[in-house]
């Protein structure tokens, strides 16, 4: 730390290191990748389907035919990894199409596994976009969300996945027990290679406006404050993070990313596993409006935004800029 002295006195000059460009690149301290990116993808039924998402420009919902160009873009891009959200042709109070071995998402894994066996797919493990009611476990005869039945739907989802072929399965219903459930049912099953990135802390934000219409998945009573975390709280997300890592989390999430940054740097301090967050649709949604009036330049705020998630101590961003932004770094 500097003295009030030593920083009145000119023989220190920060400026010198930010003179060039090669110089201010020599002293990054954090750096920005491709490598760092996952891409979600929404998958639905059907053939040659690639319909808008009108809240998110450049977003689309993909029927599973149209995936092997889509990851190969991906690819070569340099983006390692996509995280699939499945949207249900059928939709009843157990959420059983999630549960189906022939549903969208297996048939979307195995799809992308057939076209590229190294990209990394994550899958989406919650039942929000299943169920008539929109939320995210089975709703009791009063209305609230049972924690416990909803736990063996979770690690069923899971284990279809894992079947598919999912290297990775990403539970985000923020059910007590979900991160545990799922470990027991894909060891049980011999799936012991299956990673698990768990939403740990996932909070009720109103960040998440523009996905409910992507994954239609918006409640249709109430709100999902009795399940996803107060936005006020910081503190319980390092014990939400550090109750999955006990569970067997191999990677730890706090969503959403940009008004978080204080809790990415917690638990960055908390844990030492793989850190991701989620960069969500309204922060996006936000960027591409604002762009579109011409009020700020979206190629420089877009990546100081995903920077500021590396600067907060996060591996991995899940965005949806990765394929703009992939092709940015390579202009930068």
């Amino acid at each position: 730390m500097l003295t009030r002295q030593q920083t009145l006195d000119a023989t220190y000059r920060l400026r010198r290191l930010r003179r060039m460009k090669s110089l201010r690149r020599m002293v990054q301290e954090s750096t920005l990748s491709p490598d760092d990116f996952i891409y979600p993808l929404f998958v639905h039924e059907g053939a040659s389907r690639r319909e808008p998402i009108g809240a998110m420009p450049g977003q689309f919902r993909l029927s599973v035919d149209l995936l092997p160009a889509e990851v190969e873009q991906l690819s070569a891009l340099g983006v390692p990894a996509v995280l699939l959200f499945g949207i249900a042709s059928y939709k009843d109070a157990y959420a059983s199409y999630a549960t189906q071995r022939d549903s969208v998402v297996p048939q979307a894994i195995r799809t992308i596994k057939r076209a590229n066996p190294e990209l990394v797919v994550i899958t989406d493990v919650c039942v929000c976009a299943y169920t008539e009611h929109g939320h995210c476990g089975i709703v009791r005869e009063d209305g609230y969300v049972d924690n416990d039945a909803s736990l063996s739907i979770l690690a069923e989802m899971a284990l279809a996945h894992a079947e598919a072929g999912a290297d990775i399965v990403a539970p985000s219903a923020m059910m007590d027990g979900q991160v545990q459930a799922i470990r027991e049912k894909l060891d049980e099953a011999g799936f012991t290679e299956t990673a698990i990135m768990a939403y740990s802390a996932k909070y009720a934000s109103a960040f998440y406006g523009p996905f409910r219409e992507a994954a239609d998945s918006a409640p249709q009573f109430g709100d999902r404050r009795s399940y996803q975390m107060d936005p006020p709280n910081a503190r319980e997300a390092v014990r939400e993070v550090l109750a999955d890592v006990e569970q067997g989390a191999d990677i730890v999430m706090v969503k959403p990313g940009l008004a978080y940054l204080d809790v990415v740097r917690l638990v960055r301090e908390a844990v030492d596993v793989p850190l991701a967050v989620y960069n969500v649709s309204g922060e996006y949604s936000m960027l591409k409006a604002a762009a579109e009036k011409g009020w700020i330049d979206e190629r420089a705020v877009g990546l100081e935004m995903l920077m500021a998630f590396r600067r907060a101590g996060a591996d991995l961003i899940i965005t949806y800029l990765a394929k703009e932004a992939a092709e940015w770094l390579k202009g930068s």
